[in-house]
């Protein structure tokens, strides 16, 4: 289903805060980018993880599994991790109608999102 290509980058808000921007269509097909970005950021260093997914056009269940994962692990080693937007329609109603919405947190922007420290 991905029509657009995917682009997954990673940088630096801060010495403890990662940010990790996901951008176009993210599927089955490349998921795997956007996991292999949130495992490598995901390290004790990063006290704070913020996914940018105000890019994201389209995500399927895939991406959905991939950041619960992420969620998981983060809360198990006592890091946090807060999802960006703003959301498209489309991947915000991947969150409501899941009932996962209440599994992460969320900031209006990026920028919200670091100052939540």
């Amino acid at each position: 289903m991905a029509e657009e290509s995917a682009a997954v980058t990673v940088s630096a808000a801060g010495h403890d805060v990662k940010v990790v921007r996901v951008k176009g269509d993210v599927d089955y097909e490349n998921a795997p980018l956007l996991a292999e970005a949130l495992r490598r950021v995901g390290d004790p260093g990063a006290r704070l993880l913020v996914a940018d997914l105000s890019e994201l056009a389209f995500a399927d269940s895939t991406v959905l599994h991939v950041l619960l994962e992420v969620q998981r692990r983060r809360r198990l080693t006592g890091g946090r991790m807060i999802i960006a937007g703003p959301l498209q329609e489309t991947v915000g109603r991947l969150f409501e109608v899941t009932g996962t919405t209440t599994f992460f947190e969320f900031a209006p922007t990026v920028e919200a999102a670091t100052r939540a420290r």
